[in-house]
């Protein structure tokens, strides 16, 4: 096997940013803050995150967030819980939480947890257990939980397990991989922070 070819793939995800107007992009626009977060910990991880302009970055970051708190997949669109995670990781590679409003965007995640404890991914109301993960994963970094109820988001996932074991995004609904390995993930950090409550 050959060696990871990383000033390529450096080159590539770099190349990828510059072009906004190919019919790709235009298409995908929606889901560009996710693109970048993606992009951005890949160069993260070849050691070559100084490649790309941070106050860029993060001024752009800042433009996609909406009144709500939420943030959209790119400036101008629609604030969702999963748009919203990428732009706080984004700022957290960066060391840049302290640009946002944390209590705006906190309200924002907490709004969309529903009275059965399952979370909304935006005001349009569609439920999906990753919208619970998405949820826990955001607060945890701004260091938030509180402001949901942690608890009943945990049941909520539980009532989505099916007779073959796995979990669907919904109660009853089809298992998927995905969903189970987010129902593994929020009990073990639920069994994380028993231990940090009785320490």
């Amino acid at each position: 096997m050959g060696e990871l070819a990383a000033k390529k793939h450096v080159q590539y995800i770099l190349s990828v940013e510059k072009r906004k107007d190919d019919f790709v992009a235009v298409v995908m626009e929606h889901l560009r803050m996710n693109g970048v977060y993606w992009g951005l910990t890949t160069l993260d991880l070849l050691g070559k995150l100084d490649t790309v302009d941070v106050d860029e970055v993060v001024s752009w970051v800042i433009k996609c967030q909406h009144e709500s708190g939420g943030f959209g997949g790119n400036i101008g669109h629609d604030p969702h819980i999963l748009c919203t995670l990428s732009a706080v990781q984004v700022l957290a590679l960066f060391d840049k939480l302290n640009v946002l409003d944390v209590d705006k965007v906190t309200n924002y995640i907490a709004g969309l947890q529903n009275e059965d404890g399952s979370f909304s991914g935006d005001i349009w109301g569609e439920v999906d257990t990753r919208f619970s993960y998405i949820a826990v994963c955001c607060l945890s970094i701004l260091r938030r939980l509180n402001k949901i109820n942690v608890e009943k988001a945990v049941s909520y996932i539980v009532s989505c397990k099916n007779l073959d074991g796995g979990f669907g995004c919904t109660p009853g609904g089809e298992s998927h991989a995905g969903q189970s390995m987010l129902f593994i993930q929020l009990i073990i950090f639920k069994f994380y922070l028993s231990k940090k409550k009785n320490k």
